[in-house]
């Protein structure tokens, strides 16, 4: 039997709504598994995209709360930054609050890494999907 490690997660009010509602309507056992195979696809998506070598293109696509105070500037400092990588950026107001940036990048596989986790962990940015091809 495989040991199990309690551990203790916070959540806006919202997005834990929205968790368990789609709990429901799946159909699954526990609040716990559904978070469980959340963070294995997490997993399995980050050891894909660091596994990445040489010249490759692809789109990093984003959402985040516009809202959040200087994060619209850290975005475009960061994007400046790897601007080397970048071919181009297409942005969508998705409502009031959120906006979704997809950024068209063809470079070297690290650096195109660096740019996704750079992103990903700027407070206020809600997701970031990687679709990455050979180039």
């Amino acid at each position: 039997m495989t040991k199990i490690v309690r551990v203790g997660v916070t959540f806006p009010p919202e997005l834990l709504a929205e968790l368990d509602e789609i709990i429901d309507d799946i159909g699954y056992e526990s609040r716990s598994k559904a978070i469980q195979d959340a963070v294995s696809l997490f997993v399995t998506e980050q050891k894909v995209l660091h596994k990445q070598e040489g010249k490759k293109a692809g789109v990093l696509v984003m959402v985040y709360d516009h809202d959040v105070k200087g994060l619209e500037d850290e975005l475009v400092d960061s994007q400046h930054h790897h601007r080397g990588i970048i071919n181009s950026v297409l942005h969508v107001h998705l409502s009031d609050k959120e906006c979704l940036e997809a950024v068209a990048v063809k470079g070297n596989a690290k650096d195109i890494q660096k740019l996704a986790q750079e992103l990903a962990t700027r407070k206020g940015v809600k997701q970031v999907r990687s679709t990455i091809v050979s180039a």
